[in-house]
């Protein structure tokens, strides 16, 4: 290292306490590729001689060469990732001392990042793409499937199971959308923005972006290396998607409980007790529910450390990959254990209906047959209040009502009232759009399945682009 303008070497105990190779070693190969297109623009503007930029890049490859099979081991003296690969890329080609021309390690790493976290987000798009089709499967096996909905976790209405796998369908989907969003936020090209200014140099800025598959370089070189905003958005939707999962996840473990029993997950995603065998244990759910909170808390620590900071570049963003990569992490297992786990996942259709049949989940039919007969919906409501009150202290249900009971506690209920006590039928009435209505969820099923095949298309074609412009 050269000191410059310093006259003693860095301590020891701070070259430890400074170094990131813990967080940035693992981005080697995108350092890599982004020098590369530095090296070419730098030839390209007659800053190096055709013959030097040729040099530089073949020393870039036999560089990149040793970090793929574990050759170049990075030294904690040279601090990260970047100073790592320069200081064995000028041992092997001297002139690669001159890489660096027009280049600041803020715009290098910014650059670096982005092209690392690219490849994780698009392929977390494609394992969340999966979930999104285990969840339409889900939804067409379980369509016929009649359980309970519920509101403040009381019975409420009876629905369609697969109405409910659908609903967890447009959650994740709205996350595919938030996840694309992070995507094109971080789709310009730092390099060129230098330390913070820019550079006095020739810069072609343009050619550089678009051999690293960006739509364009940044615009403002202070805001260039100052702002993690891209960071932010990959953790607005890793927050909403990990409180998703978390709500998922607590229902299927209050569903496949002995009291509630409609729904049997696979034995091979649940653990048993050391202790008592009649034990199986959601743990796989529980540990995805327990890890909602690290992705929140990582959203948190990037905005914490944010809020302080002055304009531009200040250390603390080193920290700002330490809490990107655990999320990535954490939201990459979730996929990889959530997705078969819900693939396998079956409904109790006789325990699921068994459950209803205790409750008066159909009390809301019979106001809205009220209704049609002309009661105002407030007067229906009270009646209907007032009959299931009358049903509870006596032990009874509706279907246990002769049609002289219905009578005498709602003069307005005719001989057909007795034709809304089906689940089926129930079920059926709400044909609404977006309703529960069996027909309405095998159309959302089919438009769900259209929407998943755009979003596969357009991931496709974005990586598809991104290996023409590379």
């Amino acid at each position: 290292m050269w000191k410059g303008r310093f006259g003693e070497d860095t301590a020891q105990v701070l070259q430890k306490f400074g170094q990131s190779l813990d967080l940035d070693w693992r981005m080697a190969g995108h350092d890599v590729r982004g020098s590369v297109a530095h090296v070419r623009m730098l030839g390209a503007v007659g800053l190096l001689s055709a013959e030097e930029a040729a040099r530089i890049e073949a020393g870039l490859m036999r560089v990149l060469e040793e970090i793929r099979s574990g050759a170049l081991e990075p030294s904690e003296s040279l601090e990260d990732v970047h100073m790592n690969v320069e200081n064995r890329l000028t041992a092997l080609e001297p002139s690669g001392a001159r890489l660096h021309t027009g280049r600041s390690r803020n715009d290098q790493t910014a650059t670096t990042v982005r092209l690392y976290l690219r490849d994780r987000l698009l392929a977390l798009e494609e394992a969340l793409h999966g979930l999104l089709a285990v969840l339409l499967d889900r939804a067409e096996r379980h369509r016929p499937v009649i359980v309970s909905g519920y509101t403040h976790l009381q019975q409420a209405q009876p629905i369609s199971l697969g109405h409910y796998w659908m609903a967890w369908f447009e959650a994740f989907f709205r996350d595919c959308g938030r996840l694309d969003f992070a995507l094109d936020a971080l789709n310009e090209c730092p390099l060129g923005a230098g330390a913070l200014a820019g550079s006095t140099l020739p810069l072609d800025r343009e050619m550089t972006a678009r051999l690293l598959g960006f739509d364009r370089p940044t615009r403002n070189s202070l805001d260039t290396v100052a702002q993690r905003d891209y960071m932010a958005d990959y953790h607005h939707f890793a927050a909403l998607f990990a409180v998703h999962v978390s709500r998922l996840a607590e229902d299927l473990i209050i569903w496949s409980t002995q009291e509630f029993g409609w729904l049997r997950l696979p034995d091979a995603f649940c653990t048993g007790s050391s202790m008592m065998p009649q034990k199986k244990n959601p743990d796989v759910l529980e540990l995805v529910r327990g890890r909602t909170g690290q992705v929140l808390g990582h959203m948190m620590d990037l905005l914490v450390t944010l809020k302080g900071l002055p304009m531009t570049y200040d250390r603390d963003l080193q920290e700002d990959k330490r809490g990107l990569w655990a999320s990535i992490g954490t939201v990459e297992s979730v996929l990889e254990v959530l997705t078969p786990m819900l693939a396998r996942t079956e409904a109790d259709e006789a325990a699921a209906r068994a459950g209803l049949e205790k409750g008066f989940a159909l009390a809301t039919d019979v106001a809205e047959y009220l209704v049609l007969k002309g009661v105002p919906f407030r007067e229906a409501h009270w009646k209907v209040g007032r009959l299931v009150k009358h049903c509870i202290e006596r032990g009874i249900r509706f279907e246990d009502l002769t049609p002289e009971a219905w009578r005498e506690q709602i003069p307005e209920a005719g001989p057909d009232v007795l034709e809304l006590l089906s689940l089926e039928a129930s079920v059926e009435r709400r044909n609404t759009y977006g309703g529960t209505g069996f027909r309405q969820v095998a159309l959302r099923i089919a438009e769900g399945r259209e929407r998943l095949a755009a979003r596969q298309d357009a991931l496709a074609e974005r990586r598809g682009r991104l290996e023409r412009q590379t």
